[in-house]
């Protein structure tokens, strides 16, 4: 909305819409701007509180992609997300010795990679990563992916927001497993492809090189070419500012991924059933995307199955086919 708005807005009168829809626009946009602004100051307070403690840290995504727009206040504001130095069981302790209460999300092992603190700790959602990003399930690629992140994440820069932000380098790999994960698990949205236009905006060309030899090594080279395509196809994203070869078929599929189910899937068919079809059209939208990436699709339903026993015990006790989460 933030966005397409800017967009109306240079409109010669004319062609607005009309004068009572624009309003209505125009009031929720003001939300989106300054629901901004407190991001920034909310993302800015936390880095202070980490940084007493001796600690780096970065945020990812959100306040630090808005940062990047042609208007930082247009990007429709989410949580907050935060990466702390010191890996897992040392970020949870600090946690606790601010008094910082936080809950783990019910997830399959190879996606715990931060924690949610609770609204009392924070007037936003905010989420505390020891890693920087879930990676892939292909346990091999996300070793490599996890070792690049994790030297990467070192390189950081003060924005004049008053919190630190990642290289391009580390958005753009990071961001691009982001999305890959979350549209083979459940669904990705515009706007993570929105923020993923506006970083290769800002990609040099010597960077952009380098990051387009990482992606294979990271097992992103399919999600990367239906990305390329759908940025080409939607946003108008030129050809020499891609970072790979287009790929039309995946393009499509997620796409028409995106279209149908929005911002994590949130809005699909699935995600509005209950019990047994909703199990069914999990596993039969696996099905119909193992096609998209074999070996990633075939690693996410090993560990989905292996949570799915794991949490059994739970599930039977709770008289639930599954728990918060287990299908995400």
């Amino acid at each position: 909305m933030g966005v397409a708005f800017a967009g109306i807005s240079r409109l010669p009168a004319e062609k607005r819409p009309p004068l009572d829809l624009l309003h209505q626009w125009a009031g929720e946009t003001e939300l989106i701007r300054g629901h901004n602004a407190m991001l920034n100051r909310e993302a800015a307070r936390l880095t202070d509180v980490f940084a007493i403690q001796g600690r780096n840290t970065a945020i990812l995504k959100g306040p630090a992609n808005a940062r990047l727009y042609p208007d930082p206040y247009s990007r429709q504001g989410g949580d907050v997300d935060i990466w702390v130095s010191g890996g897992r069981e040392s970020v949870l302790r600090l946690l606790g010795e601010l008094g910082l209460s936080y809950a783990l999300d019910s997830l399959p092992l190879q996606l715990l990679h931060h924690v949610r603190l609770v609204r009392d700790a924070s007037k936003f959602e905010v989420e505390v990563h020891f890693l920087p990003s879930s990676g892939c399930s292909n346990p091999f690629a996300n070793t490599r992916l996890q070792k690049f992140l994790e030297h990467e994440i070192r390189n950081v820069e003060r924005a004049p927001e008053g919190f630190f932000v990642p290289s391009n380098r580390f958005a753009l790999v990071m961001q691009l497993a982001h999305i890959q994960g979350h549209f083979l698990r459940s669904g990705v949205g515009l706007r993570q492809l929105t923020d993923y236009f506006v970083l290769l905006q800002r990609l040099m060309p010597g960077e952009r090189d380098e990051v387009a030899a990482l992606i294979p090594k990271f097992g992103l080279s399919r999600s990367c070419g239906a990305l390329m395509w759908l940025l080409g196809h939607v946003f108008g994203l030129e050809r020499s500012r891609m970072l790979c070869e287009p790929d039309e078929w995946r393009g499509r599929l997620m796409l028409s991924d995106v279209v149908s189910g929005g911002s994590f899937g949130f809005y699909s068919v699935s995600e509005r059933s209950k019990s047994f079809r909703r199990l069914f059209l999990k596993r039969w939208r696996a099905i119909r995307l193992f096609a998209f990436d074999p070996v990633e699709s075939l690693w996410n339903e090993f560990y989905y199955w292996v949570w799915i026993f794991k949490t059994l015990p739970s599930r039977i006790r709770l008289r639930k086919l599954s728990l918060k989460g287990t299908d995400q």
